[in-house]
């Protein structure tokens, strides 16, 4: 029996690798231009990182983590999530002090072992993208605007912005109480996992799906009812800034994210063509995780991007990308004589192949065919003889000759316009 991937975990196969690059391309250029720098960070790290900066009762940490100690019994786990690990690397190699304001971005995989669906992977890829070093809310406005601007210019149309501020430490003691006393209210008649949740994160029961809880909470409190005025003011300009900006968006007082270390500013764009896994971007302030990870007092705002949820918005992009040049060698003089040749026309940035036999034209025709090729270079025994070679356009079937010289390479490109 043959072995199968590991439930939960995809093959990126050939056929999908263009709808990737397109995706992961226009990304590059969006951060090169809001000025973000790229940093790689491990798959892998200590336990610890993601307890303290994501939260020891949440979700991810209780349940969904893979974790492993290593053979010195030190507590290991695959990242669920960027901005803990990338914190990390900023902390333990000071890049806060190369710069008053840091932006970082990187891409890769991350892990979660949740039941696997369409949109939720157990192993699944992000985009993402932190900004260090300021509270203004301009910050907020800018990492919005990238996730917004990635995914509008894929073409992908029918999202929306959801928006709203969790209050800062001043505040949300307040509610949390308020919260508290709500759910003590009504325990009895909350589903198992919320009245474990009401004692050790209160905020999570808002992201419950049973359907008895949600409308439970319809009536609970709500943060903006607590806001300090500094909370009330940063929401509002960051608001303002999405309006000058003509980004549309709905503020959704129930929005509070999976992740402890959000503060203020929490937002997520959704699109309802995903059905219950909705989410394709998300992200929000996270002042003070860098003090929580052992790293000065900084203020920083971050998102990221879903692509395994992007790429099901985006439509099919199977073509197979043609090659400019197939290269017909008939013996092994010709062989030998072609093999210079195509170096450099790879090096120049062309798509050139041969086959790896020995075959007659007719069947290297063929193989040129399939693979698309828009030009065919034919050099046999009698072309040798001549010193000249034959082109044939592939879709007009045009042929002609041109001389072996000094200047096959540059003739030929300019023949074929390469």
């Amino acid at each position: 029996m043959a072995i199968r991937a590991v439930r939960g975990f995809k093959d990126i196969l050939p056929q999908e690798i263009r709808s990737w690059h397109r995706i992961e391309d226009l990304a590059y250029g969006v951060f090169n231009t809001f000025g973000f720098k790229e940093i790689r960070i491990p798959l892998v790290e200590k336990t610890e990182v993601f307890s303290r900066g994501i939260g020891e009762y949440t979700d991810i940490v209780e349940k969904e983590m893979y974790t492993f100690p290593d053979r010195k019994g030190l507590s290991l786990s695959l990242r669920p999530e960027a901005t803990a690990g990338l914190l990390r690397a900023v902390n333990e190699h000071r890049l806060y002090a190369q710069s008053p304001i840091l932006k970082l971005f990187t891409m890769g995989p991350m892990f979660r072992h949740e039941r696997p669906q369409k949109g939720r992977l157990r192993q699944f890829y992000q985009i993402d993208a932190e900004l260090l070093g300021t509270k203004a809310p301009l910050s907020d406005l800018e990492v919005i605007w990238m996730a917004w601007d990635i995914i509008v210019r894929l073409g992908v149309k029918n999202v929306r912005l959801e928006i709203n501020s969790l209050g800062c430490p001043r505040c949300r003691p307040g509610y949390r109480d308020a919260l508290k006393s709500y759910l003590e209210s009504v325990f009895q008649d909350l589903c198992p996992n919320c009245q474990r949740r009401s004692k050790t994160n209160p905020l999570r029961v808002f992201d419950c799906k049973e359907k008895s809880c949600r409308e439970i909470m319809k009536n609970a409190p709500l943060m903006r009812q607590y806001l300090c005025p500094e909370c009330t003011e940063h929401i509002n300009k960051v608001l303002e800034s999405l309006e000058v900006l003509d980004i549309p968006f709905v503020i959704n007082p129930y929005l509070v994210r999976g992740l402890d270390y959000y503060v203020m500013t929490t937002f997520e764009i959704v699109s309802p063509d995903l059905g219950a896994q909705s989410t394709v971007a998300a992200g929000g302030r996270y002042d003070g995780l860098l003090r929580d990870l052992g790293g000065p007092d900084l203020p920083g705002v971050g998102m990221a991007i879903g692509v395994d949820r992007l790429l099901l918005l985006l439509e099919a992009d199977e073509e197979t990308l043609p090659i400019d040049l197939f290269v017909v060698a008939l013996g092994l003089t010709a062989r030998k004589k072609v093999i210079p040749w195509i170096g450099t026309w790879r090096r120049h940035g062309l798509r050139v192949q041969m086959s790896y036999e020995d075959r007659g034209l007719k069947s290297q025709l063929r193989q040129a065919n399939r693979l698309g090729a828009h030009y065919v270079l034919i050099l046999g025994e009698d072309e040798i003889k001549e010193e000249r070679l034959i082109v044939r356009d592939m879709k007009t079937h045009d042929q002609q000759k041109i001389p072996i010289d000094n200047n096959l390479i540059s003739g030929l490109e300019n023949l074929i316009d390469m």
